[in-house]
């Protein structure tokens, strides 16, 4: 066993990597939760035994290198599995293809930076101690939080989201937040590293059965929170029928207006209106590829199938008032196909919907991934749609990973939609991940959420994270749900929890430092 463990290579490149990767089976669609009680101990363990092997095995090599290559190779491990989907998106056009090697290495390697920055910076500090599991709880947390901040943010597959499958434990989400939330998964999730500890056994084991104990009565409460909430639900006299429709269209460039026009007709042909039923239809973005709403508009005729007391909800590029530059949006539509309201997308996808540093890219032939040239403009701060008795809060695609939109909406927001295509990510586990991110929002805002997404998993979720009904991956049809319109002033509206849970794990690590040096 020495032998391994004396050997660089193994444990600053390979374990690490292979430890990172597996990480990925805790998300959807695998749920393997369990893992992450193994690979976060086996992450502290060796940092550890690096730091030890640093003073004698590692010494010819620069200390806090090998803590840095460690956290690198850990992180690039991590985010390869965890997002290599990504790279499915540039098969679609073939300049895009000879990008995907580079995709596939740059993007995790770049990311895997938010775990070398912190490893190499509380590496050192970390001791075979209880308070070291605070510390690198700390750094971990925070790291996830910046990684959702800073340049566009991108707070994708964070530790807390392993728990997607039960919205038992989940509810406590809407009190404390994301951010609070991952911290605190972070934290169990390193507790079996007491196992290294030098303590005696029946301590290892008292510290151990934390976790199973924390985990029961989280399940408890969000039961019986989850058992309450049945009891709102009846009682809410504002409801509105919604039919969500997910058509499976093919993701293609260049469709003809013959075309457009059948895909139109499918999706009525989907949404089968009954005449006397006021509906919401929800239809997914995408659908009607790189055309603009005026040149959809051609085909309103269509729309005699729906009646007055119909509404229309889908995806759709608008051009901008002087029509030079255009929105991703969201529109509400009657069935005179006249806009009613309008979301124009905030949150745009790098390189998908806009290209940083675009005249360098441009001269080098490159465009945004999604149809047509030039980057999407970014729309501005928006109120919510309001069509009475409905006061909702639009996402569109992979808006719904952000929480600090949902933080952010206004407080009598009782409805939220997300559309998306999914179709870019083929089929790989990325559509199961960004499902996923719809349950925490659900929960955090306490509101029932509706998603449409084409070759995407469509759902009308809850208040309390249910998912009450779905379509799968690829599958073509309709769901239909009288959703209550639930008004509440429980919504999670900033991450002040957060904060007050660093803070207080920071003062028990200088506490107990101080005790003892004494």
């Amino acid at each position: 066993m020495e032998k391994y463990l004396n050997n660089r290579f193994l444990i600053l490149y390979l374990i690490p990597f292979l430890s990172g990767s597996l990480t990925v089976f805790s998300f959807q669609p695998f749920n393997l939760t369990i893992i992450n009680f193994l690979i976060l101990p086996i992450f502290f363990y060796f940092i550890l035994f690096i730091k030890k092997k640093s003073k004698s095995k590692y010494r010819k090599k620069p200390y806090k290198k090998n803590l840095f290559i460690f956290g690198t190779t850990f992180g690039f491990g991590f985010y390869l599995s965890g997002i290599h989907w990504i790279t499915f998106s540039l098969t679609f056009d073939e300049s895009f293809k000879i990008l995907i090697p580079f995709a596939l290495i740059l993007i995790p390697l770049f990311l895997s930076l938010f775990f070398s920055i912190i490893t190499l910076t509380l590496g050192p500090l970390i001791n075979s101690n209880f308070s070291s599991i605070f510390l690198l709880s700390i750094g971990l947390a925070f790291s996830d939080f910046m990684r959702a901040k800073i340049l566009s943010g991108f707070p994708w597959n964070l530790w807390a989201y392993s728990f997607s499958w039960t919205s038992e434990i989940l509810q406590l989400l809407n009190y404390i937040g994301l951010f609070a939330f991952n911290l605190l998964c972070i934290t169990l999730f390193l507790i079996p590293s007491v196992f290294f500890f030098k303590i005696n056994l029946n301590k290892k084991i008292l510290l151990f059965l934390f976790i199973p104990l924390t985990l029961i009565t989280l399940y408890i409460y969000g039961n019986h929170n989850i058992n309450q909430n049945k009891k709102l639900v009846n009682s809410v006299e504002n409801k509105v029928n919604i039919k969500v429709i997910s058509p499976n269209f093919k993701i293609d460039y260049g469709i003809s207006e013959i075309e457009i026009k059948e895909r139109l007709e499918k999706l009525i042909r989907y949404s089968d209106p009954a005449d006397n039923l006021k509906t919401l239809f929800v239809w997914p973005e995408g659908v009607f590829s790189g055309y603009n709403y005026s040149q959809v508009e051609k085909f309103k005729e269509l729309f005699s199938n729906f009646k007055k007391n119909h509404l229309i909800v889908f995806g759709i590029n608008r051009l901008n008032q002087d029509k030079t530059g255009t929105f991703n949006s969201l529109v509400i539509v009657d069935n005179n196909f006249e806009i009613q309201k309008e979301y124009k997308k905030i949150k745009l996808v790098p390189f998908g919907e806009f290209l940083p540093f675009e005249n360098f890219f441009n001269k080098l032939g490159f465009k945004k991934i999604t149809e047509g040239q030039g980057s999407f403009l970014e729309g501005g701060i928006q109120d919510n749609l309001e069509i009475k008795p409905m006061n909702i809060l639009p996402l569109i695609c992979y808006e719904i990973i952000f929480p600090s939109l949902t933080q952010k909406s206004n407080v009598d927001t009782n409805l939220i939609i997300n559309v998306s295509e999914d179709g870019w990510f083929g089929k790989t586990i990325g559509p199961y991940q960004h499902f996923s991110k719809a349950i925490f929002r659900a929960i955090e805002q306490n509101s029932y959420l509706i998603r449409s997404a084409n070759k995407g998993v469509s759902a009308i979720i809850n208040n309390k994270g249910e998912v009450i009904k779905k379509l799968n991956i690829n599958e073509t049809g309709n769901i239909e749900l009288e959703v209550p319109l639930i008004k509440s002033n429980k919504k999670n509206k900033n991450d002040l929890i957060f904060f007050i849970l660093l803070f207080t794990y920071c003062l028990f690590v200088v506490i107990y430092k101080k005790n003892v040096k004494r």
